[in-house]
């Protein structure tokens, strides 16, 4: 099949979730034998012209936090509709309106929308009420909406009657075993928590800062991450004097897994969306986990991690357990979510679910 994915910032992967996803699934269903093209935003692209088989096409946007993706999706659409393709996934709720353009030249699409984007306070009004309105637009644009969670699965066919198909996000299997970023952060192995995600209000980067300097730890907190849009919310978040916290900024590739891989624990404090990447990508390189008790994070983590709340004191009196237990409790606990991991998070049955749904959708047409 020719296939085309749309919405994201493009690949290589180098800013979040859905870009890790992209790249992911377009090289397996190379790999497969299909023709891959995915849309990059120009001031994203790194230049390539083809990642890992697949076909890269760079397209212009306006950059902006309410036009960057919808100008570029509606650009990518346009092109597509003129290229032709056989099927095309779209990414991000957001672009609700435009997957059902492709299909009035019959070109079956796919939606991933993600978690209740909604929920987010970064967003104001508009963009809050274009994102519900986009909800309600998934079930009648695209031919087939994907979400990557039972929680947010269970919300579309509760609020809309639809039944999506719940295909989950992927980890990697296994940890890595270079150690070359740790060297030059000045870390050792086992010696620092972790934390990775966008300094956005939702992600909750302040809480574990201000939890963990109120712990005894005697190890070290990376905090991995940026974003585009929070200028204030970083500030205050990196206004810490706590000499154990390090702020590398993002970090992606080898140095990332490393860091992953490498660490004491894992903190998770994203508290909306669906299934979330950081999270499923600990567990598969084994971190042991903490994790914010949201419905879509014990999903993902309940058989897995251990469980905190946002209630003052707790976040920090679970690192303060772990450090008190020692090695063993850790290890059991790293044990669990690489397990984990495997059996419900691959990849490759990732790549195969996407495949026969698309393929369904081509036999259809």
């Amino acid at each position: 099949m020719k296939i085309a994915l749309l919405g994201t910032r493009g690949i290589p992967a180098n800013y979040g979730g859905f870009e890790t996803f992209a790249e992911e699934l377009a090289a397996r269903l190379v790999e497969r034998g299909h023709q891959v093209t995915v849309y990059c935003r120009a001031h994203y692209a790194s230049g390539q012209r083809e990642c890992r088989g697949a076909r890269l096409v760079v397209l212009p946007t306006l950059r902006g936090k309410h036009t960057d993706t919808a100008v570029h999706t509606l650009l990518s659409t346009f092109h597509l509709m003129l290229r032709g393709a056989d099927a095309a996934i779209y990414c991000n709720a957001a672009n609700a309106v435009f997957s059902y353009w492709p299909r009035l030249l019959g070109i079956p699409t796919v939606l991933n929308v993600d978690g209740l984007e909604r929920k987010r306070r970064k967003w104001g009004i508009a963009a809050r009420g274009w994102y519900a309105a986009s909800e309600r637009w998934s079930t009648l644009c695209p031919d087939r909406v994907v979400t990557d969670a039972l929680v947010v699965r269970s919300y579309y066919r509760e609020r809309f009657g639809l039944d999506t198909d719940c295909i989950a996000y992927g980890a990697p299997a296994g940890p890595s075993e270079t150690v070359a970023k740790l060297a030059e952060l000045g870390l050792e192995r086992g010696g620092y928590y972790l934390y990775v995600g966008r300094f956005e209000p939702e992600n909750n980067a302040l809480l574990v800062v201000r939890e963990f300097e109120r712990s005894s730890a005697k190890r070290r907190l990376v905090m991995v991450g940026d974003a585009p849009y929070a200028a204030k919310y970083i500030r205050q978040v990196r206004s810490t004097r706590d000499p154990r916290i390090v702020f590398t900024g993002a970090v992606y590739g080898e140095a990332y897994a490393e860091l992953q891989s490498h660490c004491h624990a894992y903190v998770h404090a994203t508290e909306v969306g669906g299934t979330h990447p950081a999270l499923v990508e600990a567990m598969g390189r084994g971190c042991a986990v903490l994790y914010l008790d949201t419905p879509e994070n014990r999903e993902v983590a309940e058989r897995a991690g251990l469980r905190y709340s946002a209630r003052p004191g707790e976040l920090s009196a679970r690192i303060d357990e772990l450090e008190a237990d020692g090695t063993e409790r850790v290890q059991a606990l790293r044990l669990k979510a690489a397990t984990e991991a495997a059996a419900r998070y691959s990849w490759e049955a990732v790549a195969d679910r996407y495949e026969r749904l698309l393929e369904s959708l081509v036999a259809r047409e």
